[in-house]
């Protein structure tokens, strides 16, 4: 499958898997960067990409970041829809810097990976009850006994 691609920086990589066996791509920074200590900002990623019909990119922090740079994805992840393709709709990497001092990202680093994940639609049925056992919130699976 295909994914339409627009560099706003054509100097910059086009977005590449590094191994036959990646799942994700990763995103470079268009320009440098300063993310405030303890603050957001947002890296422009260089590239409006067409998401296919049917599936949704996840923007997803690299395993690195955290530890290199202090940086971190603050909603864990980003959702880029089918229908943001404008010509203007560049892909940008919000990221929190947990460090005590600003950080700066470097143009041409890489800043995030991305991730295409098919997807469905549902429609929803209001019931008036839910019938299955409550299991209890948060951590619950640790107590959860599937034999009541």
């Amino acid at each position: 499958m295909e994914v339409k691609l627009k560099r706003i920086d054509a100097s910059l990589p086009v977005p590449r898997y590094e191994t036959a066996g990646s799942v994700g791509f990763d995103f470079v920074a268009r320009e440098d960067t300063t993310v405030p200590a303890k603050g957001l900002a947002f890296i422009p990623g260089n590239v409006v990409l067409e998401v296919p019909e049917g599936y949704m990119l996840v923007i997803a922090s690299r395993s690195s970041t955290p530890k290199k740079k202090g940086l971190l994805t603050p909603h864990g992840i980003g959702i880029i829809d089918h229908d943001y393709c404008g010509p203007s709709d560049e892909i940008k990497i919000q990221v929190y810097n947990f460090c005590d001092h600003e950080v700066i990202v470097r143009r041409c680093e890489k800043v995030a990976q991305g991730v295409f994940v098919k997807i469905e639609k549902f429609a929803f049925e209001e019931v008036s009850e839910m019938l299955k056992p409550t299991r209890g919130g948060f951590g619950s699976t640790g107590g959860y006994n599937s034999s009541i």
